[in-house]
């Protein structure tokens, strides 16, 4: 797309609300996967000022303490007094747990293929019919989109230096924001960012102002992005004090698109935490953005989007979409038909594929799951063979 435009993507902290839910489902999720690789787990959550309930779908040969999984996640996001708008020692934890339905989990347990003769003994259908999708781009060297990928490091950044002791005032909720502008779909410079951190009541505005930009924006954005036009926000409404889920409830699965590619993608709308990877709202995404990645890794695309969509119980996909935006080396039907030679989208295969039955989910529940150069991640390698 040529001429300017401005595109904006936000972050939140590992203490926000919302976010506090997915770790807590994914705390619980690694603990159950780590003991029963086999388990089939969807579990949600919700929170409270002074409550915690766990609800969804479990089936388990394991027991593991969710109540105390619970508190020793939001011990370690910084949720220790009552002041901070939770206690993690204090608050009531309420479970309703039922098993997988037995007719969604016939559908999971033996694909379609394999109850009409068409495959071998085995095979896993899908957990659930939707559609996923997939990104990369060239704009960061970790292939997301820039407003996004800079919205994270700055929601990060916030954590680090609360949890450091370089901001001692600071507490666990935080949202980010950046605003990037494109010139000839080029990233430019920085039109605007956004930072609200919850803070102790004694604190003047002016000196969080002040740590904000030292502290958070400036080790963050780089300062070739940055001019005199630059727009910054830091506590807009003036003070932040009430936060976490005292201030706003939470619940898992609603930051989806701070979870993907902030927006600059499209999104199938299923949730990742939570949830065991038979689900494939979290292994197809995972698949597609590994295939994405690969191609534009490889140089056959700048951008490029993958969808993948599926039928309940049944193993193959029944579409695959590949649109490279006008910027592909070669067709996108020929992409299309490379990515089809070399990647097997079955959730079996996705699933041997990237190892994905072992606990390592907790750590993407919060700044994103994708383009994580601080973890190593097997969605995010570029090792695909695309011949």
């Amino acid at each position: 797309m040529g001429g300017k435009r401005l595109f904006t993507s936000e972050s939140v902290t590992e203490g926000h609300p919302d976010k506090v839910a997915d770790q807590i489902c994914d705390a619980i999720l690694d603990a159950i996967i780590e003991k029963d690789p086999l388990a089939r787990v969807a579990c949600e959550c919700t929170l409270k000022t002074g409550l915690v309930l766990i609800t969804g779908e479990i089936s388990t040969e394991c027991y593991v303490d969710m109540p105390r999984l619970a508190r020793e996640t939001l011990r370690s996001i910084g949720y220790t007094r009552a002041k901070y708008g939770f206690d993690c020692d204090t608050c009531a934890v309420l479970t309703a747990i039922e098993e997988q339905s037995p007719d969604i989990a016939q559908g999971v347990n033996q694909a379609l293929e394999v109850r009409e003769g068409r495959s071998y003994q085995g095979v896993l259908g899908a957990g659930d019919q939707g559609l996923m999708f997939g990104f990369a781009c060239d704009e960061t060297p970790v292939l997301m989109p820039m407003p996004i990928h800079l919205a994270h490091s700055l929601a990060r950044r916030l954590a680090q230096v609360r949890k450091s002791g370089e901001l001692p005032y600071l507490r666990p909720d935080g949202k980010t924001q950046v605003t990037i502008e494109y010139q000839d779909g080029v990233p430019a410079r920085v039109d605007a960012v956004v930072v609200s951190a919850q803070h102790a009541p004694d604190v003047e505005q002016d000196q969080i102002h002040k740590d904000i930009f030292q502290h958070v924006i400036a080790p963050v954005i780089p300062p070739e992005l940055l001019d005199e036009k630059t727009r910054y926000y830091v506590n807009p409404t003036g003070r932040f004090v009430i936060g976490g889920p005292q201030g706003d409830s939470g619940l898992s699965g609603r930051k989806i698109i701070v979870d993907t590619y902030g927006g600059y993608a499209r999104h199938g709308g299923g949730s990742f935490s939570g949830k065991d990877p038979t689900k494939v709202d979290r292994s197809g995404s995972y698949a597609a953005r590994y295939v994405a990645k690969n191609v534009v890794a490889a140089g056959l695309a700048k951008k490029c989007e993958v969808q993948v969509a599926y039928v309940i119980g049944v193993a193959n996909p029944v579409s695959l979409m590949v649109d490279t935006f006008g910027t592909g080396s070669i067709p996108d039907e020929e992409i299309e038909a490379i990515i089809q030679k070399n990647f097997d989208f079955r959730p079996g295969a996705i699933i041997e594929r990237f190892d994905l039955r072992r606990p390592i989910y907790r750590q993407v529940a919060v700044y994103g799951h994708f383009g994580r150069d601080d973890l190593d991640l097997p969605w995010e390698r570029t090792d695909l063979k695309l011949t």
